[in-house]
C-alpha cells in the first residue's frame, strides 16, 4: 500500500513510503471547501471544538456538526459519551464518516470515538493547529487521557484522509505556533540534522510570514512521521523514537497543567542531559537543543514535585516490566531505543 501527497503548491501527486496499514491521502494546502469532493455532506458528521466553531462559524455551514468544550481537560472518557449520544441522535450509521476539525485533543478523541462507535467508522481529520497538522493528527493514535494519565485509553485507528487548509492557522493564537513548534524540533533531533540546522537559520516569525515556506515546513514534518509510523504502524520499533521527551513530558503535562509542546520541549532537554549521562551525548549539543528551544519561545527547565512526578511516570505506556523504554540521543538528527532500568531512572529524574 501507498500513501499520496497531494499538493496544489507544486501541482502534482507523490508515493511517500510503503507499509503499515496507512493507505490515506494527504491533501496539503487545500481549501476547507475541497472536503466536498472527499464525502458527502449527507453521509458525513464534522466534530470540532467551541473555540474553532466560533472562529470559523461560516464553515460548518450545511454539515452536520457536533460541538466540543474547547480543552485538554475535556480529552476524557466522558466527551467521548457525549459524541456517542450525539451519534445515535443524528442517526449515525456504519455508513456515516466522520470528520475530526481541531487541533490534537479534537482528532485523538474524533479518532477514537468513529474507532469504537459500531466497531469502527471510516474518519478523516483537518487538523487546525501548527501541533495537529506536524504531530498529532498523523499515524492513527487516538484515545483520552484517565484523570493526569496521558493517552492511556485509545486505539490506533488510521484516518482515511488529512486536509492541510493553512488559512485556518490564521487565528491560531501566538502560543499556539510556539506550542507547536516542540513537535517540529522533536523531528529534527531525532531525525534531520539539517532540519535542526534550518530551524537555527529561521524564527516562528519567519515561517509565520512567508507560506510557502511554512508549507514546505509542515509537508517536511508530515513526511518524517509518516515515514516512521508506515514502517512501524504498532510502535514495536523505530516509532518509538517519536517518544523523544514525551516521558518527562506527559508525566508533567496534566500534572501542572502546561501546553503539550511546553511538557515535551522540557521533557526534550531532560532527554538530552540522560543522553549525557548514558550515551556520552556531548554537553554542547544539549546546549544547541536548549538554545534552539529557547529561540523558539519554549520553556527548557521546570520545577516539579519530583516524587509525584515519579509516581506518575511509573504509569508510563512504555514502561516494560522493571525497565522503561527512554529515547536518548546518539548525536542530533540521530535517537535510539535505551531499556533503563527503574531504579536508575528514578535516580536520574531525582
Amino acid at each position: 500500500m501507498k500513501t499520496i501527497k497531494v499538493s496544489s503548491l507544486s501541482g502534482s501527486a507523490e508515493a511517500l513510503p510503503a507499509g503499515g496499514n496507512f493507505d490515506g491521502v494527504y491533501y496539503f494546502d487545500a481549501a476547507f471547501s475541497y472536503l466536498e469532493q472527499i464525502v458527502s455532506r449527507l453521509k458525513t458528521i464534522l466534530i470540532t471544538d467551541a473555540n474553532i466553531f466560533q472562529n470559523h462559524p461560516q464553515l460548518f455551514d450545511g454539515w452536520q456538526t457536533i460541538v466540543l468544550p474547547a480543552g485538554e481537560e475535556h480529552k476524557q472518557q466522558a466527551t467521548v459519551d457525549y459524541i456517542i449520544g450525539e451519534l445515535i441522535a443524528k442517526g449515525a450509521d456504519r455508513s456515516t464518516f466522520i470528520v475530526g476539525v481541531g487541533g490534537g485533543v479534537v482528532t485523538d478523541i474524533s479518532g477514537y470515538a468513529a474507532g469504537i462507535y459500531m466497531r469502527g467508522l471510516k474518519f478523516g481529520f483537518i487538523p487546525t493547529t501548527i501541533l495537529a497538522m506536524v504531530d498529532a493528527s498523523i499515524g492513527g493514535k487516538n484515545g483520552v487521557d484517565v484523570g493526569i494519565y496521558k493517552n492511556l485509553a485509545g486505539l490506533i485507528k488510521q484516518p482515511e484522509f488529512l486536509l492541510f487548509d493553512y488559512s485556518l492557522l490564521q487565528t491560531l493564537p501566538a502560543d499556539q505556533w510556539i506550542n507547536g513548534f516542540a513537535e517540529v524540533v522533536k523531528h529534527a533531533c531525532i531525525k534531520d540534522a539539517d532540519l535542526f540546522a534550518l530551524l537555527q537559520k529561521e524564527s516562528i516569525e519567519n515561517f509565520k510570514a512567508d507560506k510557502i515556506k511554512l508549507a514546505a515546513l509542515i509537508e517536511k514534518n508530515v513526511q518524517i512521521k509518516t515515514t516512521v509510523v508506515v514502517n512501524d504502524e504498532f510502535e514495536q520499533g523505530d516509532r518509538k523514537l517519536l517518544n523523544f521527551g514525551h516521558t518527562l513530558g506527559h508525566a508533567i503535562e496534566n500534572m501542572y497543567l502546561l501546553p503539550h509542546g511546553h511538557a515535551v520541549s522540557i521533557g526534550m532537554v531532560a532527554a538530552a542531559v540522560i543522553s549525557e549521562s548514558i550515551n556520552d551525548f556531548p554537553a554542547g549539543e544539549t546546549q544547541k537543543i536548549r538554545d534552539l528551544l529557547e529561540k523558539y519561545h519554549l520553556p527548557t527547565q521546570f520545577d516539579f514535585d519530583k516524587e509525584k512526578i515519579w509516581d506518575v511516570l511509573k504509569m508510563d505506556k512504555k514502561r516494560a516490566g522493571n525497565s522503561m523504554n527512554f529515547i536518548l540521543l546518539n548525536k542530533i538528527g540521530q535517537a535510539m531505543i535505551q531499556p533503563i532500568a527503574m531504579n536508575e531512572l528514578e535516580n536520574l529524574i531525582h
